[in-house]
């Protein structure tokens, strides 16, 4: 009993080490500098036979300390630059001075490393044009070569194991290109893939990676690192992006820095750690320096960045503030440096945009650095966090509608207003007359809501060109009318004005002035929040005029009974009518957390006893902009069907 005690209690300990041990997140100083009194690799220059080419081939070699010829070890193919050939990383990166110290401090496994020239042709140096077309080419060609030629001898002339899984790529830039196209597209031949400053060469990742599923059985590390200035950094963003979205494990590492050693020796550094070893898949985005900035970042802006956990690190300069604050919903002290700068990395942020703003010495201010959006009633900072699934909101390549700015003078409040008006890909040449939804915003919001925090016409085009979604007009109208707009002092009074400037303003602008139907069977109203409401008075007090309403995140309040009890009488009077007249009246709520979820509930089984029919569905994120994206991607697939 004593000695499984004793067992259970070292084990414990052990595993409490290994996870309080703190994640290396880059090369410490003098990691790339030779040291005395360690035990060191050699390099040997080999020569092969290419059929590939039809020459003789040169390449390094590096064998570790202590290399036995009777133990057989996992190979590392180690690729140069366009500019370079099998001497570059020796000349400038000294690779057996940080594989020597690594195996010092039992950080690698012992492992050889071939350098060769990916150039292959018969003049294989690195003179003239280096970017001949000619030789460009040959980068490309230096697969067969890989494959046919050089791993053969490789495997001929060296103790090595010969499976996948001892056989890693990696190289940078046209080599970190060649490592992530010849790597991933011989996922029989490579397990272990790397990618540091990944060049043009670099295939699209829908070719990269035509079959994420295999990807991700066959695949023990896949990693891509860029130097944050480097000009090359969108190739390597790009295949993350991708990744991202398609579940596939991989690290993206980020550091400051350009294109030059300094991040590729580092890249080498972190990168063969990891090889031909169990690997934590589960640790793979605390392995980064810096985070990406955030899409909605004013151009060129370094911060807010994004972790790959959806941390965010924020950095503002205030050198004369006492306290600087992120309030992201939850408010997070900034800390100052010496140089005025203060700074916080927050907790992991759930997806799709999110609001925001500072808070210095108590004022809430927008971020200089982030884009601005009319929210909360007032102009405030925004931050797009990824989503895996975000999919239906992306930019694709598929044809675009567009989005118009329309002013117009209503004769209902007899006054100047505007809408935005999203009009479908090819309504400019097309004859026909489309249908119309008229879309609301929230509280504190208004007509800009749906088309820059909402993303609507870019769910529409993908809808569209995916044919789930009938071509149609969207009215993104401002609801803000009979007071001073949002929740407050929002009653009877205001719903009644924004009925009347729905039926006597919008439509008759948007009928007149737009290729659209004209009868409630191609009409359809739909709203959050605020805007749910409005839905909620106008649509089934005119069923005549529309036949599908959609109503988000939203239910008449409780705890209100002189507005809404009048509401209900209506309904209760005329659920026939309402039944008969609605083709689709569409209920949906961001969950538990939606801070209108308890008013719906409670509307809905007023529906019930009233026989009220309608369709409920739930999208877990609460009262936010990715709920309410989700929202008009499922409404619009039914509407006008």
């Amino acid at each position: 009993m004593k000695k499984t005690i004793v067992s259970f209690s070292i084990f414990f300990l052990m595993n409490l080490m290994v996870y309080a041990q703190k994640i290396e997140k880059e090369g410490p100083k003098g990691f790339d500098q030779v040291r005395t009194g360690i035990a060191t690799g050699k390099l040997d220059t080999i020569k092969y036979e290419s059929k590939t080419v039809g020459t003789t081939r040169k390449a390094l070699v590096y064998t570790p300390p202590g290399f036995n010829k009777k133990t057989k070890y996992p190979v590392l193919y180690l690729l140069h630059g366009i500019g370079g050939d099998e001497k570059e990383w020796l000349n400038g990166g000294k690779p057996q001075v940080i594989l020597d110290n690594l195996y010092a401090e039992g950080k690698i496994q012992p492992m050889i490393v071939v350098m060769p020239n990916g150039r292959a042709m018969k003049d294989d140096r690195a003179v003239g044009n280096i970017m001949a077309p000619d030789k460009v080419q040959a980068f490309a060609t230096f697969e067969k070569d890989l494959l046919n030629d050089l791993i053969p001898f490789v495997e001929k002339s060296y103790p090595t194991l010969t499976d996948r899984e001892n056989r890693a790529i990696a190289g940078l830039s046209m080599g970190g290109g060649q490592s992530l196209n010849f790597g991933l597209g011989n996922l029989d031949k490579f397990a272990w893939v790397g990618g540091f400053s990944s060049a043009p060469n670099t295939k699209v990742p829908q070719e990269l990676v035509p079959n994420p599923e295999e990807a991700k059985k066959k695949l023990k590390l896949l990693w891509i690192s860029c130097g944050d200035n480097d000009g090359l950094l969108s190739f390597s963003k790009r295949t993350h992006d991708y990744l991202y979205q398609n579940d596939v494990p991989h690290i993206y590492y980020l550091e400051p820095g350009v294109h030059d050693f300094k991040v590729w020796k580092n890249g080498l550094y972190m990168y063969t750690q990891f090889l031909f070893k169990p690997v934590d898949v589960s640790s793979f985005n605390k392995y980064t320096i810096l985070g990406t900035p955030a899409s909605t970042n004013i151009r060129n802006g370094q911060y807010p960045q994004i972790l790959p956990d959806n941390r965010v690190v924020f950095k503002v300069k205030a050198p004369n503030a006492q306290k600087v604050q992120i309030d992201l919903g939850k408010k997070y002290d900034m800390v100052k440096d010496t140089s005025g700068v203060w700074h916080v990395t927050t907790d992991s942020i759930s997806r799709g945009f999110h609001y925001y703003s500072l808070v210095i010495d108590g004022v809430s201010l927008v971020d200089p650095a982030s884009e601005t959006f009319y929210g909360m009633s007032r102009q405030a900072s925004g931050i797009e966090i990824p989503y895996k699934e975000g999919g239906f909101y992306a930019l694709k390549d598929v044809p675009h509608g567009d989005i118009r700015i329309k002013k117009y003078f209503s004769k209902a409040s007899n006054s100047w207003r505007e809408m935005y008006v999203y009009t479908p890909p090819g309504y400019d040449k097309s004859t026909e007359k489309y249908p119309v939804l008229y879309l609301l915003h929230g509280g504190g919001e208004d007509q800009r809501g749906w088309a820059t925090q909402g993303r609507t016409d870019l769910i529409l085009d993908n809808l569209i060109a995916e044919q789930k979604a009938k071509p149609m007009v969207i009215a993104m109208l401002d609801g803000n009318v009979g007071g001073q707009g949002g929740i407050a002092n929002f009653g009877e009074t205001q719903l009644r004005a924004f009925e009347n400037e729905l039926k006597n303003g919008a439509i008759p602008f948007v009928e007149s002035n737009f290729k659209v139907e004209t009868d409630a069977q191609h009409r359809a109203l739909a709203g959050l929040s605020m805007g749910g409401l409005q839905t909620l008075y106008a649509g089934i007090k005119n069923t005549n005029m529309f036949s599908y309403l959609g109503v988000f995140s939203s239910g008449w309040w409780a705890n209100n009974p002189k507005l809404t009890d009048p509401q209900y009488d209506f309904m209760k009077n005329n659920a026939t009518t309402i039944n008969t007249n609605l083709k689709e009246l569409w209920v949906s709520m961001g969950g538990k957390e939606d801070i209108a979820h308890n008013n719906c509930k409670i509307m809905l089984g007023k529906f019930d006893e009233m026989g009220i029919k309608y369709k409920y569905s739930e999208y877990a994120g609460g009262h936010t902009w990715p709920v309410w994206r989700h929202d008009i991607f499922q409404f619009s697939q039914v509407l006008f069907k």
